[in-house]
């Protein structure tokens, strides 16, 4: 008789994935039912205040081109590139058994680094808001 891993690979055929290519055309189908019937039955009723431009229920004001301060951009930068450093810890403390000390060295060294960055960050008053 088959073992339990024989048996799974002598069932992986191309017709296994028919399920999965079915429930991908019946989703794509509906979408795109969805999106041409609400085309064709919705209202077209297009007046002045329709066509203007609206975010979140705040008039605009001004020109939307108008300078912002780089200090957005920064901190944004900033919290990505630290949030991507720390996902690093998560292969680290899935696995800290296996890895042992010389596992245990190398995450001293990243928080290291990760924490000399964050130190000259702040030294250079990134992260302060007073203009």
């Amino acid at each position: 008789m088959f073992t339990h891993t024989e048996f799974l690979s002598a069932t992986n055929t191309p017709f296994s994935y028919f399920p999965i290519v079915l429930q991908l055309f019946a989703a794509l189908g509906f979408v795109g039912l969805v999106m041409v019937a609400t085309h064709f039955l919705g209202p077209k009723r297009q007046t002045s205040d329709k066509l203007i431009n609206f975010e979140s229920g705040i008039e605009q004001k001004g020109n939307a081109r108008q300078p912002v301060a780089i200090k957005y951009f920064l901190t944004a930068i900033l919290f990505v590139l630290f949030d991507v450093e720390v996902i690093f810890f998560y292969p680290y403390a899935v696995n800290f058994k296996q890895l042992g000390w010389e596992g245990f060295l190398a995450v001293l060294m990243f928080v290291g680094f990760f924490l000399t960055g964050f130190i000259y960050i702040i030294k250079k008053g990134a992260l302060k808001w007073e203009d």
